[in-house]
């Protein structure tokens, strides 16, 4: 049997995980990470390419961000439509500087776990944890398997990055927390194409046949959505079919869209999951493993990195001073900005996919919201504050 000691056992090394180990070893605390996927999935996979300023200022005071500053790219608004009409939510302007950048989640994994590994550090991939115990001790331990064999991290604390479908979660005492979950009713038809982007930042757009958005990775590769049924298939649209709908849907006066060979689609559920507690003993849940919110607010990633910056506020206050006061304060103060990133995400996929017909109540609503923010810079504020992030003092 392999057995590692270590003082923070990671499961999981998605941007949670790999950010976590990076910043204790900024402040000299060791740390190992086991990962169920092997080294190109995790890679590969293509999720979340929207980054808060806070987010991009940590990468940044970590090192970390020499490839993000050269390839990613900086956006300083948001273009909203609304029936065709467009207007612009300038970030910089009413945030005090703070923007975002579009920067793939993948390419973060792949800077972070190349600097870990260069840096002789402790990573194994298609490592499935099996079982954590004994995190109502001093000792906690996690079970893996490793290259067919038995293994055992043996801790100080466990941090499990390692998503919904985690150990972590599943360990967690029933009794220490409550779940709170949405299920819309609605999914997003998502694409990648090998084509310029459209607009220089992102369009998100109300149609009365759906809500779609236009996004990008690069100067070469566009990212576009459109609302679908939660039963609909992707062999049920074609290439052209989809160039043809995100037109109409994105489409505004004297605006074309760009259109060039997809080559990856996907249809993603929209919900809302998380847990009012994300701790037990000396087991600590950190990104989706705790909580999942819908993509329309650009979150994901961005929690997972604040819930770490929490984390890390905890173990180095007590590896430093011997003091639990932080850690135990952990669930309380992540869950401070999760809320407030649940409501967010919630506002962008009321306000913006179709979800009564055409002139309905509900139509009217969600179209009062937008005129509002046409009318007013206070609301327009609230939209950018929260689109970039707000600065962890706010909530604490």
């Amino acid at each position: 049997m392999k057995k590692i000691k270590t003082q923070v056992g990671i499961i999981g090394a998605g941007p949670a995980g790999l950010t976590l180990a990076h910043w204790l070893k900024k402040h000299g605390i060791e740390s190992v990470i086991i990962e169920n996927r092997s080294s190109e999935y995790v890679q590969s996979r293509v999720r979340a390419g929207l980054l808060e300023q806070n987010t991009v200022d940590i990468y940044k005071h970590l090192g970390l961000a020499d490839r993000l500053v050269k390839e990613g790219q900086e956006h300083h608004g948001v273009c909203l439509n609304f029936d065709g009409k467009r207007i612009r939510v300038p970030f910089g302007e009413l945030t005090n500087g703070r923007n975002i950048t579009i920067y793939g989640q993948q390419e973060v994994v792949k800077d972070l776990a190349d600097a870990w590994l260069v840096g002789g550090e402790q990573l194994y991939f298609e490592a499935s944890a099996t079982k954590i115990e004994d995190f109502d001790t001093s000792k906690p331990k996690i079970h893996f398997e490793y290259e067919g064999e038995p293994g055992i991290i043996e801790c100080d604390f466990v941090a499990a990055c390692d998503g919904f479908h985690g150990v972590g979660r599943k360990t967690l005492p029933k009794n220490v927390f409550n779940e709170f979950s949405i299920t819309y009713p609605f999914s997003w038809l998502g694409i990648l194409a090998n084509v310029a982007p459209s607009s220089e930042e992102l369009i998100y757009a109300y149609h009365e046949n759906g809500f779609a958005l236009h996004s990008l990775r690069s100067e070469k590769v566009s990212r576009l959505y459109i609302q679908v049924e939660n039963d609909d298939r992707v062999e049920n649209w074609s290439d052209d079919r989809i160039w043809e709908e995100l037109s109409i849907r994105l489409g505004t006066e004297g605006w074309k869209l760009n259109s060039g060979p997809i080559f990856e689609k996907s249809i993603t559920p929209m919900r809302s999951f998380f847990t009012d507690n994300m701790q037990s003993g000396r087991l600590f849940l950190a990104g989706d493993a705790a909580h999942i919110v819908p993509p329309t607010g650009g979150k994901g990633l961005n929690l997972a990195v604040a819930d770490v910056k929490h984390l890390v506020d905890g173990l180095v206050d007590f590896y430093k001073n011997n003091s639990l006061k932080q850690l135990d304060n952990y669930s309380t103060i992540a869950l401070k900005r999760i809320w407030r990133a649940q409501d967010f995400s919630n506002f962008m996929t009321t306000l913006f996919h179709k979800q009564d017909a055409h002139g309905s109540f509900q139509y009217h609503l969600q179209k009062a919201k937008f005129d509002y923010i046409t009318l007013s810079k206070a609301y327009a504020t609230t939209i950018a504050e929260n689109y970039v992030g707000l600065p962890f003092e706010t909530f604490e």
